[in-house]
């Protein structure tokens, strides 16, 4: 069986530049979408002496307008996997926001669950990308909810549960040999790899998430044969991340509990 192969959308980002090595460490081959061509050069160190090849592709992600357009891009590099690492951060007009998170992230979406050949599908979220407060939730949780919802980043909200969604309705239109995978790490930070909280997390606003630990934990999520469409929720926690991946998938967790569509 050949070696599997990566496309990761926004590879610039400080998730996807980590998570890139750990890929390529595993003898993967990865295909990073970058839009800013004088970031070729660094981006290729992060694949020297490795066991895997890194094919850096200068596309933007932004100027993806339909689901047919992205699909060329799919044809082009020929992934078994598809990991969304983009986005607008919200930073910019409202109408970049919504033309990167929301609708590039959807034509990706529906373009890779129309290729068979691509059977996984992680989208990197974030812990409030949700319609309905989650029912495992705090009092307190809910109230830091409603206030990010009227926060200067409730444009960035309404388009991430937007492509949430799709992502989670693509993975039930096309079944099981699709895994559509919403990992969603709360306040992002700069630590090492380490323990984490994953599935139904207790917490909320405040609460950091490691970058390193999301790709890591991205990457042990590729490599399991059985994992299944979910989301799961991510905090810096007391837990081994492979012991947590595989609590998680061999107990089918699924934080999208309690949305209208689950």
């Amino acid at each position: 069986m050949a070696s599997p192969h990566v496309l990761l959308l926004g590879g610039s980002g400080k998730i996807a530049q980590l998570l890139t090595p750990m890929l390529l460490q595993r003898s993967w081959s990865v295909t990073s979408m970058i839009r800013n061509p004088e970031q070729v050069a660094g981006l290729e160190k992060l694949g020297e002496g490795q066991k895997g090849k890194l094919n850096v592709l200068v596309r933007s992600v932004e100027d993806v307008k339909s689901e047919d357009q992205a699909k060329t891009i799919l044809d082009e590099v020929k992934p078994s996997y598809v990991v969304w690492s983009a986005g607008a951060g919200g930073k910019g007009p409202p109408e970049r926001t919504f033309a990167v998170d929301r609708d590039a992230a959807t034509y990706f979406i529906r373009a890779s669950a129309a290729t068979p050949s691509i059977t996984k599908f992680v989208m990197i979220s974030f812990l409030g990308s949700r319609r309905a407060d989650a029912p495992w939730w705090t009092e307190d949780m809910k109230q830091q909810q409603q206030q990010m919802k009227v926060s200067p980043l409730a444009r960035y909200y309404e388009a991430k549960v937007a492509a949430d969604q799709v992502l989670y309705e693509a993975g039930k239109q096309r079944g099981p040999d699709f895994a559509t995978i919403c990992l969603r790490p709360g306040t992002l930070g700069d630590t090492p790899v380490g323990k984490v909280s994953l599935g139904k997390t207790d917490k909320y606003g405040g609460v950091k998430a490691s970058r390193a630990s999301v790709a890591h934990l991205t990457a042990l999520l590729l490599e399991r044969p059985d994992v299944k469409s979910c989301w799961l929720d991510m905090l810096d926690g007391d837990e081994d991340p492979a012991a947590a991946v595989d609590r998680c998938v061999k107990d089918s967790v699924d934080c999208a509990v309690g949305e209208p569509f689950y």
